[in-house]
């Protein structure tokens, strides 16, 4: 079931507006790339935001193959673009114990946003990867998202942080092209 919500068109959109509590994970059973993923794909397929899981876990896993997502700070953001997808979204995830995202690399990543891409659609991924940069280098906040347990929680800490507005040049956001 989507639960998209109606934004007045007066209020700038959130990282909220991309995704619901039942998106988010607050401790992921998984323990290594390909089982994070998975779970993280569940959700989304659960939530109607991807129509095919299995496609969209290949996608996934085919493109962290090819560059890693992981950033610094404990993060990483494993992405597929997909036709037949209906708007940009996210799961969240967080794994108490550090995962080893890249093959032989140390265990670092421990917030995981698997982002779920329209493939016709480039300005609502760049936005969403702006909001997620811009949250990233929110000392307070990045605290707050390592600790609050409740997914209505982590949901709230989402609405605190803007996203690039949709008119304009995509590239006043700065966004990290990942």
């Amino acid at each position: 079931m989507t639960s998209n919500v109606a934004i007045p068109s007066d209020q700038p959109p959130t990282l909220a507006d991309c995704t619901s509590p039942g998106l988010l994970v607050p401790e992921l059973a998984g323990r290594d790339v390909t089982t994070v993923i998975q779970e993280l794909s569940a959700v989304l397929a659960r939530d109607a935001r991807v129509p095919d899981r299995l496609a969209f876990v290949a996608a996934v896993l085919k493109r962290e193959t090819q560059a890693s997502s992981e950033m610094e700070s404990g993060l990483a953001f494993p992405h597929a673009r997909l036709a037949g997808l209906k708007s940009v979204s996210f799961a969240f995830g967080r794994s108490r114990q550090p995962l080893a995202w890249q093959s032989g690399g140390a265990p670092s990543v421990s917030l995981i946003f698997l982002l779920a891409v329209p493939a016709d659609d480039l300005a609502p991924h760049l936005r969403l990867i702006s909001g997620l940069s811009r949250l990233s280098r929110e000392t307070r906040l990045m605290k707050r998202l390592r600790s609050i347990p409740d997914p209505g929680q982590i949901f709230d800490l989402f609405k605190q942080v803007r996203l690039a507005a949709a008119t304009g040049s995509a590239s006043s956001a700065k966004p990290i092209l990942i």
